[in-house]
């Protein structure tokens, strides 16, 4: 049977997806905002500035993520028993290496602003601007950790609908402190907006985590309480996670880098096209976590029955949202764009990059919630590691290069190269996923003996 006939599948399937994937429209909306009210207000230089620092973001993202994935994964392989205090104790080693990350980038960012923005770009306009911007936002690097931390052991305990009011609060207050700061502080007021916002942020996720949730009951003193063995469970099972987000930062960074030493003019195409790309790739990274934390939760309640009929069922859902996004990316381009104020040539090329990433929308729904949902929530973390050196580092980004400054091929069919794996990813996916290798049980029992199975 190809699809499951389980109602409560399909029920915690949409409970779970659908706050996750406007959660993640939502903080993609931040940026977004940013990019179309710096495009509208100021000159290209802001918004191509403000771009570069979004990059260093998206690395912290990146690996602070990797710590959230690895708390959803082993949690909630935990929470498939119904077991709340190993969470806890996950959530503590979690909770110092991100902040431990977050303050070297900031120290980072305070003390090399311009070497560091000088390595996306040389034109002198954009890096003032990129400076002016980075010196506000790089203090809500920590915010942002402690945030992603928090959200995670909800999610891995099911409790999704928080982090969406969190995101909720997030745009309104951004959108509106974008709308009074950017027009008489342009880069600067940009980025005091999204301090603030994410500052509200994060005092709203502490305050529903100390006075409302009834789940995992977290308090301060836990995030203090490590566990030597379960913190080295944590690591086995993470250190691939966020090595995979490391390296998936780095490269989009590198792609950047590519762009940016072509044509002037593909820096700011590219800003408008890959922050809409991003905008439409939340439902791929929401179909990934839903699918993570269920089938982390099946395989930790010891639940192997169920465990290919669900494989087989969340690949067909996988392509329709894929297709679905696909289409409601190229639809929405033309709205989107109106709003900007850009060159009509650098409007053509943003419109031919869109074209591409339709394509590679549609690989990347099938491809990324199956290796890094079902295969990586079933305790196969490593896999996507292997896959990802290979195909990025090994083929997609030395080709790219080769196309950028030696073939001397056009931006557009440069820009096929630097997403082409989301495409041909496709077939270790499906090979992978259905040969179910990857079912791996986690955890441990109260006595500390490794449940593996």
């Amino acid at each position: 049977m190809l699809l499951t006939r389980d109602k409560r599948f399909y029920r915690t399937f949409v409970s779970l997806f659908f706050p996750l994937v406007l959660q993640d429209v939502i903080n993609l909306s931040v940026n977004l905002a940013d990019n179309i009210m710096l495009g509208h207000y100021t000159n290209p230089a802001a918004l191509s500035g403000a771009t570069e620092v979004n990059h260093i973001q998206f690395l912290l993202q990146c690996l602070v993520g990797g710590l959230g994935s690895g708390i959803t994964v082993l949690g909630s392989q935990y929470w498939g028993q119904r077991r709340t205090d190993p969470i806890k104790r996950l959530v503590a080693f979690a909770f110092a290496a991100g902040v431990g990350l977050a303050l070297i980038l900031l120290a980072a960012c305070s003390l090399f602003p311009h070497q560091i923005l000088t390595i996306f770009n040389r034109e002198p306009d954009i890096i003032r601007e990129g400076v002016t911007y980075l010196s506000v936002i790089k203090y809500s690097y920590v915010v942002f950790a402690v945030t992603t931390v928090l959200v995670s052991a909800l999610n891995c305990v099911e409790t999704v609908k928080v982090s969406f009011f969190v995101s909720v609060e997030t745009l309104i207050v951004n959108i509106g402190l974008n709308a009074v700061l950017i027009p008489r502080s342009g880069s600067w007021g940009a980025a005091m907006a999204t301090l603030i916002s994410r500052l509200g942020a994060l005092a709203l996720v502490v305050l529903y985590v100390a006075f409302f949730d009834k789940k995992l009951r977290l308090r301060l003193t836990d995030l203090f309480r490590y566990d030597k063995t379960l913190s080295w469970d944590f690591v086995r099972v993470s250190a691939p996670m966020v090595a995979v987000s490391g390296l998936w930062g780095c490269s989009n960074a590198l792609q950047t880098v590519i762009l940016g030493n072509m044509l002037p003019v593909a820096v700011a195409a590219s800003s408008a096209s890959f922050t809409l790309y991003s905008l439409f790739k939340a439902a791929s990274q929401s179909a990934c976590n839903a699918s993570g934390i269920m089938m982390a939760k099946t395989v930790g309640a010891g639940d192997f029955g169920r465990v290919k009929e669900y494989t087989r069922t969340f690949q067909v859902l996988f392509i329709v949202i894929g297709v679905l996004s696909a289409c409601l990316l190229y639809l929405a381009k033309g709205p989107v764009y109106s709003y900007y104020k850009l060159p009509q040539e650098t409007m053509d090329l943003a419109n031919q990059f869109i074209l591409v990433m339709c394509v590679c929308t549609v690989g990347m729904g099938y491809q990324m919630p199956t290796i890094s949902g079902i295969i990586r929530g079933g305790g196969d973390t490593r896999f996507c590691l292997i896959n990802d050196l290979i195909s990025i580092w090994c083929i997609v980004l030395p080709v790219s290069a080769l196309a950028a400054f030696v073939w001397k091929w056009p931006p557009v069919a440069v820009v096929a190269c630097l997403n082409s794996d989301q495409v041909f990813k496709c077939g270790a996916a499906a090979v992978r996923c259905n040969r179910y290798h990857w079912v791996k049980r986690l955890t441990r029992d109260e006595d500390g003996v490794s449940q593996a199975a």
